[in-house]
């Protein structure tokens, strides 16, 4: 018997377990791509990288395959181009409370126009250090995406010169 009607699982990490499922009528995730493309780790970063001029978040019920619930709510965030790391987040940030609260407002509505995802899924791999390692011999211009989304402290872009590793960071003036 479910304890409650819904709960948000917001910056959460892993796959949520059966049981704590069935604690809920509705488990929801916020996904930062346009469902069922770009299912995986670091959507938002990984679509930066590629060269993305806006992106969408998602609003799905959480299942046991990663990604895969139903549609509730999308909204589509345009990008400048000039966007670091902190901003992104503050747009994803303000894009995910949007949604929540338009769940939260509307609910029944929202359930009764839910849609399954259609398409063929692609996949993100979950990112490590070496993806934020620059080409020292490719300009700045052209790894630009990298350096917007290089976390300063948790995750830098790096570069390796004549068997040396460096930290680069990146900040607006």
């Amino acid at each position: 018997m479910p304890q409650g009607d819904f709960c948000f699982y917001l910056g959460y990490g892993q796959i949520v377990n059966s049981e704590i499922l069935k604690r809920y009528k509705n488990n929801l995730v916020v996904h930062e791509s346009d469902l069922p493309k770009g299912r995986g780790w670091s959507p938002l970063t990984w679509q930066v990288l590629e060269g993305a001029k806006s992106f969408m978040v998602t609003l799905i019920e959480a299942e046991k395959e990663v990604d895969s619930g139903v549609i509730y709510l999308q909204e589509k965030v345009d990008l400048k181009g000039t966007e670091l790391v902190d901003d992104l987040r503050r747009l994803q940030k303000e894009a995910t409370f949007r949604l929540c609260r338009s769940f939260v407002s509307d609910y029944t509505n929202i359930l009764n126009n839910k849609r399954q995802q259609t398409g063929e899924p692609s996949y993100y791999k979950r990112r490590f250090p070496v993806d934020a390692q620059l080409d020292p011999d490719k300009s700045l211009r052209d790894q630009f995406n990298l350096l917007r989304v290089s976390d300063n402290y948790r995750y830098p872009a790096r570069v390796k010169i004549d068997g040396v590793e460096y930290r680069l960071k990146i900040d607006k003036l």
